[in-house]
């Protein structure tokens, strides 16, 4: 008995010291996310970005008429028959949960003395709210993101989210300024390795993208001028592109490859992908390019018929001539198998190369940004002609695409309309043919938003479709309504092929 007198003594004394020391407490609330240090949580949601964005883009690309698919599958009726519904193109939830991951890193960073990682994290917010505004048009923004506090968030106007982008954009490039990288945690950055200077460049060229997109809107040129000299000084991004990952970060490892080489190229151990003879350049583009002479670029972007040589990587297995280069007519179901058209080319995919940054942002398209602000609005301080930012993005496409820069140059007086700057009447729709290109295989998304806004190229309906009716925009997916009906339902019912987003005015 005096035995278990002293247990019991001691066992109530251990209670007693549980109760300040936390001793015994190994419940936690299950309604409380574990912390986690900022730098992991921002390397992570980089990560994921990357890895979201491959899906919307591949659709971008084919609705921008840039790819289709071979006939050694059964058609896609939701992607070329436009047979779709609110349970299709769900792009929404993942991006959603990648920004809650950013705002963590934005609540948390004060508290671990990680400052430097608001910026980039606020610069990355921009992107995915900007692309899902893009998609689906009206969305939560001043009131998401912040968990408990709103379950169901309110829906902002599109032109809210965008002059709220630019805002943001600009917080985050204070931030930035004020909050250089510690070199202990560059290594988080798998963008630009923790160098301020270029994320402040990406910064501005988001913002130009965001106002450009509105150039068409009415009312709009006063506040798209002023906002465009405020990004002068500082600039955008130039000779290089915003990627993700590369080497030393994606690795030989199942579930660690870039996510594209991943999806159409190769396993882990060197394995051709099923889904490699899927995607194929459209007969639109490869006719226009060689029409064009716009060869060099044509081979980046796909392989000669036959696809890649995988003794020889990066090279086709047929001869890469002109005539060996087949298109596919968007939708077409016959008649095209795998081994008779252009695969995706050595400018996405070359075998064991599965540690390529995953690009996010080109520098061609940023150059192409500033032709356009110069041609639109010829009073605003951007200090070089539009021609010269256009053959600049011409020149930055072919080094993206890995051609010779130098190849950039045999188009300057060649007088091929929308290539040669002064043989070209129409310099906008030489500035957005140009854009469609240098866009392609990397920037699907974007490629399919310019297509709304600009009507340009004009690339070939659909064969599975007999009208004119092209998707304008994606349905509210059904997860949403499910969670969030009445804000979805106050947005009124969306017709996918007629209700416009507020910068697609014609």
């Amino acid at each position: 008995m005096k035995i278990k007198s002293i247990l019991v003594l001691a066992f109530v004394a251990l209670i007693g010291s549980a109760c300040n020391e936390k001793f015994l407490d190994i419940n936690t609330n299950p309604n409380a996310l574990p912390t986690a240090s900022p730098n992991y949580v921002f390397t992570n949601a980089l990560n994921t970005s990357a890895t979201n964005m491959v899906s919307p883009n591949e659709t971008g690309s084919y609705w921008a008429g840039q790819w289709s698919q071979s006939n050694g599958y059964i058609l896609s009726t939701t992607v070329f028959a436009y047979n779709f519904t609110n349970g299709d193109f769900n792009y929404w939830d993942g991006y959603y949960d990648n920004l809650n991951d950013y705002q963590f890193v934005i609540n948390n960073a004060d508290s671990y003395n990680q400052k430097f990682l608001k910026g980039p994290a606020k610069v990355m917010q921009a992107l995915l709210f900007q692309q899902l505004a893009d998609m689906y048009g009206n969305i939560p923004y001043s009131d998401a993101l912040q968990g408990v506090k709103s379950l169901a968030p309110k829906f902002d106007d599109q032109k809210a989210v965008y002059e709220g982008l630019i805002k943001s954009l600009d917080d985050a490039i204070v931030d930035l300024k004020a909050n250089p990288f510690a070199s202990a945690f560059t290594s988080a950055d798998i963008i630009f390795r923790g160098n301020t200077t270029k994320w402040i460049k990406f910064a501005n060229s988001l913002k130009l993208r965001i106002l450009i997109r509105q150039s068409k809107v009415a009312g709009r040129d006063s506040y798209i001028k002023t906002e465009i000299n405020k990004i002068v000084a500082d600039g955008v991004i130039t000779g290089e592109d915003v990627g993700v990952g590369g080497s030393g970060f994606f690795l030989a490892t199942a579930g660690k490859l870039n996510p594209v080489y991943d999806r159409w190229g190769y396993d882990a151990n060197g394995a051709k992908r099923a889904l490699n003879n899927y995607p194929r350049l459209t007969k639109f583009l490869v006719n226009s390019m060689k029409e064009s002479n716009d060869s060099l670029r044509l081979k980046r972007l796909g392989y000669a018929n036959g696809g890649e040589n995988g003794a020889a990587p990066g090279t086709s297995t047929n001869k890469e001539v002109m005539a060996n280069y087949t298109g596919v007519p968007f939708g077409q179901s016959s008649g095209f198998l795998p081994a008779g058209c252009s695969s995706l080319g050595p400018s996405l995919l070359v075998k064991g190369e599965y540690n390529r940054p995953y690009i996010i942002f080109t520098a061609a398209e940023a150059q192409f940004l500033l032709a356009e602000a110069k041609q639109r609005y010829s009073d605003v301080a951007l200090p070089e002609t539009a021609k010269t930012y256009f053959e600049a993005g011409i020149a930055q496409s072919f080094r993206t695409f890995g051609a010779s820069v130098a190849g950039a140059d045999a188009f300057k007086g060649s007088n091929i309309v929308n290539y040669d700057w002064d043989a070209t009447t129409d310099k906008l729709a030489a500035i957005a043919t140009q854009k469609w290109i240098a866009l392609c295989n990397f920037s699907g998304l974007e490629a399919w938003t310019e297509y709304r806004r600009t009507n340009l190229p004009a690339t070939p309906q659909t064969v599975q479709v007999v009208d004119a009716k092209r998707p304008v925009r994606f349905y509210y997916p059904n997860t949403e309504s499910g969670s969030n009906a009445a804000n979805v339902s106050a947005q009124g019912t969306v017709d996918v092929f007629a209700t416009r987003l507020f910068w697609d005015v014609d």
